[in-house]
């Protein structure tokens, strides 16, 4: 077994050979729209290996399901290399560059008392960085596609509130859910029904305004609630 401790610079080279004219043949026929799942999937990884470590104290697994999504993140600036477009020291610096941008407080003159001050003076920095650019006639529209439905909801809400007008409240977002879940008392269960389906979509984009309101992840409770769905029919217990 190789001995060796690799280090950035290492694994940086090992990614451009694995892509060289010598390299490995799966490596070099790859692109950024072919990798595109891996990344997805990688992401996923790294969720359950922290879950692992949140119920097992294990912790193997996030390392090694990091490592795996920062695989994913060298093969693409390796791609952008060769095209001529970036280079993975170019994606280090910017990213770090705004990080000490976003955080004034931080490295700079500017105070936070607590988190909410933080996230506030981010926002207000976002805004000045796209001052004097093009802004997007449609900027619902710039949400990703590709996102979870229940994310892409929360963003497009939380946007909707700041650029256009002030979405349902707390208590507004509660009574519609009441309204359509009454609605739905009344309708008759048939497949694939179309106002079914609409009063389904409201119950959904109202939860989507409560879970934004209060700061939750729709996907993260979804996905903890599915999880004590399947156990609680499937614990060792009732084995």
């Amino acid at each position: 077994m190789n001995s060796k401790k690799y280090n950035y610079e290492d694994f940086l080279d090992i990614i451009e050979t694995l892509r060289s004219e010598n390299g490995c043949p799966w490596d070099r026929q790859q692109t950024h729209m072919s990798l595109r799942p891996c990344m997805a999937e990688e992401a996923a990884e790294v969720n359950a290996a922290i879950r692992i470590l949140n119920e097992t104290g294990s912790f193997e697994n996030l390392r090694e399901e990091l490592g795996d999504v920062l695989l994913q993140v060298v093969m693409h600036a390796q791609i952008a290399k060769e095209e001529g477009l970036f280079a993975m020291e170019d994606v280090v610096s910017e990213v770090a560059e705004k990080m000490v941008r976003r955080h004034p407080h931080v490295f700079g003159n500017l105070s936070a008392k607590d988190s909410e001050e933080v996230l506030e003076n981010w926002e207000e920095i976002k805004k000045k960085e796209k001052e004097g650019k093009n802004q997007a006639a449609f900027p619902l529209r710039e949400i990703p596609l590709e996102l979870p439905a229940l994310t892409r909801a929360q963003k497009a809400i939380k946007k909707a509130d700041r650029l256009y007008e002030p979405q349902p409240g707390y208590r507004e977002a509660a009574r519609r859910i009441r309204e359509a879940a009454d609605r739905l008392l009344a309708c008759t269960p048939v497949d694939y029904d179309v106002e079914i389906q609409e009063l389904s979509g409201d119950i959904l984009m109202s939860l989507s305004r409560i879970a934004g309101i209060c700061k939750l992840s729709q996907e993260q409770i979804l996905a903890d609630r599915t999880e004590d769905f399947i156990r609680r029919l499937e614990g060792p217990e009732n084995r």
